[in-house]
């Protein structure tokens, strides 16, 4: 018949242990227990590490991807600020309004510099064409003639486009060394036609007096 062993007597060996042995057995079970501590700790801190590597991965995709977004926002930004610029500059030389205004202010101020006298403006009807309407206005002036010729040269250096026609010299006195002169001629200046206008003559012919 079988018997179970004894605690006392399992004790009883343990003491009969030599010191070498007892402190073998008692290493070899600290070493145990370090392997298991060591193996549930390197487990958990290998899943917080495999956690980290995986959050840092989706942040790293996170970070692409909004640096592609603010590249591709960057670049709509310089395109739209190119497209404003140009379209700015476009209508300088091309406006979609009359501006008789500053039609008239840009002739008067190339005058001014010129040193002849602008004595009459008129503006007329405008003509319109397919993508644009002529802007019209008759001008007189006075002046010598080599000032009239800085001033047609003047008024070609302008930002918006005017072309001047139909030039008629009268009245040459001569005075001094210098042909004083009396011209007429017809200051045509252009408007693009806007998206889903309908071609008409929007302005009425009418009289400008003398300008100084």
């Amino acid at each position: 018949m079988a018997t179970k062993p004894n605690p006392a007597q399992a004790g009883s060996a343990l003491d009969r242990l030599p010191p070498l042995a007892k402190f073998g057995v008692g290493a070899l079970f600290a070493a145990l227990v370090g392997i298991l501590y060591f193996v549930g700790f390197y487990a958990d801190v290998d899943s917080q590490i495999a956690s980290a590597t995986q959050q840092q991965q989706s942040l790293q995709a996170e970070l692409t991807k909004a640096q592609a977004s603010k590249a591709a926002y960057q670049k709509d930004l310089d395109e739209k600020t190119r497209r404003e610029q140009l379209s700015r500059e476009q209508k300088k030389i091309l406006p979609d309004e009359s501006e008789t205004p500053a039609f008239l202010s840009a002739v008067q101020g190339v005058a001014t510099v010129s040193g002849v006298n602008l004595t009459s403006w008129s503006p007329t009807e405008e003509i319109p064409q397919e993508f644009f309407s002529k802007v019209p206005m008759k001008l007189t002036l006075t002046g010598k003639f080599h000032q009239v010729a800085k001033f047609f040269h003047g008024v070609g250096r302008l930002d918006r486009i005017i072309n001047l026609e139909e030039v008629q010299i009268k009245n040459p006195k001569v005075e001094g060394s210098d042909v004083q002169v009396e011209v007429e001629c017809l200051a045509t200046a252009f408007r693009a036609v806007r998206a889903g206008e309908t071609p008409t003559s929007g302005v009425r012919p009418r009289r400008g007096g003398g300008v100084r």
